[in-house]
């Protein structure tokens, strides 16, 4: 079996908007999300983030939960509202009227509620029953549940790839036709736990994210939450599919635990084999969505890789993260979601605060959101431990 998969619906919250319509404008007006902190007090408030404008109680309204929140992390909340946004605009009715699954991703699961209730645990069991919630599938079980979803549901933690993977999962069950459609994407919160330990990799930016500018000086944290409705062509209806998922692939370079390898051996076996998996030429592809976290390293590796593969012909290229900050295991839906938008609306999207080309590579991020004939949209998402990921969406 070789189904082809279609995106029906898209849904996202992240630092720029609640919803694809008002991402588009933060898009377009080149607004960035990140700011400084005022979700949690930490001893690190003077680190710029991308945080989300609503606390938890107006996710909850938004989510229309009223008086249930108590029992949803910061990181359930975000799904719901993503994920009802994907099924609305794909005319998901009933779960039950295809057959359907769900692939979620996160990093930090329950973790907002680990940090509010740890230490209460050691000493009394007002709040026990909340440890349920730090489970990384807690949010994934919410989210199917409301939903209706019951079978093939399952939880992917690849770190800064996981939602990535979760929609490559989700594409290879519908074209092995175990599925016809599935609920992909993916999660993750800000919490004290994150940013306590990107600052001790010492990798988070003091002033926010410059995506391969010669003057990067590291990542900007974010939150969000993205999801994709995958479909088998056999059910989808036409007059719903957004784009098409035509290539993937994984790969390991075991080079580092935090690291990728300064020559991208990782990225570049995972974007030529996406390719191929695609059926493409590099020269195919029309945009790439790059990982570009804005860290020393990171951007080396990828740009270098990206030189590699495209060979002197490197199409448009930037990263989104300017805009919602690195939003760690939700970051490949949220910018597969991204990817989605350009080929729907034939848009080249940029990257903020750029004002030097680094002198190792061969190419400049593109820096305005400007039109343009988009086919063939490549997305990287680079993990902790070598979890090399790319997607590629095309035009039907």
């Amino acid at each position: 079996m070789n189904h082809r998969v279609f995106v029906t619906g898209l849904g996202i919250i992240s630092a720029i908007g609640n919803g694809t319509e008002e991402t588009l404008k933060s898009l377009f007006a080149l607004k960035s999300g990140i700011g400084p902190l005022s979700l949690f007090e930490s001893v690190h408030h003077n680190i710029p983030v991308a945080q989300i404008r609503y606390s938890d109680s107006e996710l909850a309204l938004l989510a229309a939960l009223n008086n249930s929140k108590k029992d949803y992390t910061r990181n359930s909340l975000l799904s719901l509202i993503a994920s009802k946004q994907a099924l609305a605009s794909s005319g998901w009715k009933d779960a039950e009227e295809k057959r359907t699954g769900a692939v979620f991703a996160t990093t930090v699961g329950g973790m907002d509620y680990n940090e509010k209730y740890y230490k209460s645990l050691l000493s009394s069991s007002e709040y026990k029953d909340y440890i349920r919630l730090f489970d990384s599938s807690d949010s994934s079980e919410k989210v199917a549940s409301y939903h209706g979803i019951r079978r093939h549901i399952t939880t992917i933690s690849t770190a800064c790839s996981s939602s990535a993977n979760a929609i490559l999962t989700g594409s290879r069950m519908i074209k092995n036709g175990l599925v016809d459609r599935v609920l992909a994407g993916g999660n993750d919160s800000l919490t004290r736990f994150t940013l306590n330990g990107f600052f001790a990799l010492e990798i988070l930016s003091p002033t926010g994210c410059r995506p391969f500018d010669m003057n990067r000086n590291g990542l900007t944290i974010g939150e969000g939450a993205a999801f994709l409705v995958l479909e088998s062509e056999k059910t989808a209806d036409p007059a719903k599919v957004i784009c098409e998922v035509t290539g993937y692939a994984n790969v390991n370079e075991a080079f580092h635990a935090t690291a990728s390898s300064e020559e991208g051996l990782g990225a570049a076996m995972a974007m030529s084999q996406a390719l191929a998996s695609a059926g493409l030429q590099p020269s195919e592809i029309s945009y790439i969505n790059a990982h570009g976290t804005g860290t020393e390293i990171n951007d080396l590796s990828e740009g270098t890789a990206i030189g590699r593969v495209f060979s002197g012909a490197i199409p448009p290229v930037s990263s989104t993260k300017g805009f919602t900050g690195h939003t760690l295991g939700a970051a490949g839906a949220v910018e597969a979601v991204f990817s989605a938008l350009a080929i729907q609306n034939n848009l080249l999207l940029p990257a903020l605060n750029f004002s030097q080309r680094m002198p190792e590579l061969d190419f400049e991020p593109q820096i305005k959101t400007e039109t343009a004939v988009v086919k063939n949209v490549m997305s990287n998402s680079f993990g902790f431990g070598g979890s090399n990921t790319t997607l590629i969406f095309s035009k039907v």
